[in-house]
Formats: C-alpha cells, sequence, structure tokens
C-alpha cells in the first residue's frame, strides 16, 4: 500500500508556494465570502455593484453568448467531470497520486461548499433560484488553483490563474443571466478559502502514509524501524 501511494510526488502537493500565504489567502477570501452572504442575505435582486457591471455584461450578443455557453459548459456535470478525468489521468501517468486526490478533492469541496451556503445566504435570481455563491465559478476558480499550484509555480501565478479563471466563468454566469456579479465574486471567493484548506489536509494525510519518503516497505521519511540495529549495512 505504502509504494503503491508514494508515487512520484512524494505526498508533496502545496508546490513552491508557502503555507503561510496560502493560508492569508483562505483567511482573506472567507471574509469576503461571509461579508458578500451578510450583505445579500435574502436579497432578490441585484445590489449596487451588480447593476452597473450587468450593465455591461448582461445579455451579450449571438456570437459571444456561444463563447458563454462554451464556458458555462465546464462547470455542468458533464464538462466538470471530463475536465478533472483528464487531469487526474495526467497525475497518475506521472505517478503523482496525491496530486490526483487534490485534483478531485479541492474542486469538490469547494463546489459542496458553495450548496451548504446557498441556503443559508438564501439570496435568489428568476423566481426563486438560490445564487449566492456561484457553484460554476468555485469550481473553475478551484480547478486552476490546484492545478497552477501542483505545477509548483510561486504564489502570484497561482492567485493571477485562480483569478483570472474565476473571473472569465464569472463573466460568463453574467452574461447568461444566471447569477449576479457578486455571486461570482463569492464563487471564486469560496474556491480561494476552500482549496488551501484541501491541499494541506491533503498533504497531511499524504505526509502520514507508510513508504513517505523511503524506500518500499519503509516508515516515512525513511525512519529506520524500532528495534534495528543502528549499524545494520554499515
Amino acid at each position: 500500500m505504502g509504494s503503491r501511494w508514494r508515487g512520484g510526488d512524494g505526498g508533496r502537493v502545496t508546490g513552491a508556494v508557502p503555507a503561510r500565504w496560502l493560508g492569508l489567502v483562505a483567511g482573506l477570501a472567507a471574509f469576503v465570502v461571509l461579508g458578500l452572504g451578510v450583505l445579500y442575505a435574502g436579497e432578490g435582486g441585484p445590489g449596487g455593484p451588480d447593476a452597473w457591471v450587468q450593465g455591461g455584461v448582461d445579455g451579450a450578443g449571438a456570437p459571444w453568448r456561444q463563447v458563454a455557453l462554451g464556458v458555462d459548459f465546464l462547470g455542468e456535470p458533464v464538462g466538470a467531470a471530463a475536465l478533472v478525468a483528464a487531469l487526474v489521468t495526467g497525475c497518475l501517468v506521472r505517478r503523482r497520486p496525491w496530486a490526483a486526490v487534490l485534483v478531485v478533492v479541492g474542486p469538490g469541496a469547494a463546489v459542496v461548499v458553495t450548496k451548504v451556503l446557498k441556503p443559508l445566504a438564501g439570496r435568489t435570481i428568476h423566481d426563486g433560484h438560490l445564487s449566492y455563491p456561484s457553484g460554476h465559478t468555485a469550481f473553475l476558480t478551484a480547478l486552476a488553483f490546484v492545478v497552477v499550484l501542483l505545477a509548483a509555480a510561486g504564489p502570484v501565478a497561482v492567485l493571477g490563474a485562480a483569478l483570472g479563471a474565476g473571473a472569465v466563468m464569472g463573466w460568463a454566469q453574467v452574461a447568461l443571466g444566471a447569477h449576479y456579479p457578486t455571486d461570482a465574486v463569492g464563487g471564486c471567493c469560496t474556491a480561494l478559502a476552500v482549496v488551501p484548506v484541501a491541499a494541506w489536509l491533503v498533504g497531511r494525510v499524504a505526509g502520514r502514509r507508510p513508504g513517505r519518503g523511503g524506500p518500499t516497505g519503509s516508515p516515512a521519511g525513511g525512519e529506520r524501524p524500532a528495534g534495528e540495529p543502528a549499524d545494520r549495512g554499515a
């Protein structure tokens, strides 16, 4: 079991990004999610910032609407499953099983959190459909966050990729009239709050698996089994 899961990544899933930086991002993002949730709790229409943004985005023309539909598909069950499956396959081919776990857990957890938050916030759009925060935006933001994080990029690249993906999906949701702009912001920030926690948990679990960092069958970090002579093999 240990050798099978140790793979080529040794359980490392946070790449070159410092844990403190991830914690700071998660904390600030959670604050935004909470603030917007309280501000728009129980509302059934756009706020001031929403109306301003929607004026330039909502009701996109035919060509842009097709683009928005294509982007939206990436957050639908079939499109999302295809993206995750392709990335998981790539991780396993490269012998990075714990990276594959994070590809599933990170975006999945972000989407679950949006589903939990929606009835709590109670914000609605189009005849009572719960809208805050946007699950589509959370998914694509989380997926981009995880991919660039696993690529061992620096903090700026990781955050830039996540925000860029969130902006693209957020635009699509607003252009299609599926969400208010602040729903998209809430979805993006939900992902930014959840993925660092998911990465930390996966890293902790991976670090406790037998065989991590040592030869097959050895304890984590290649430590000497209890009772084994210190000069064995010397």
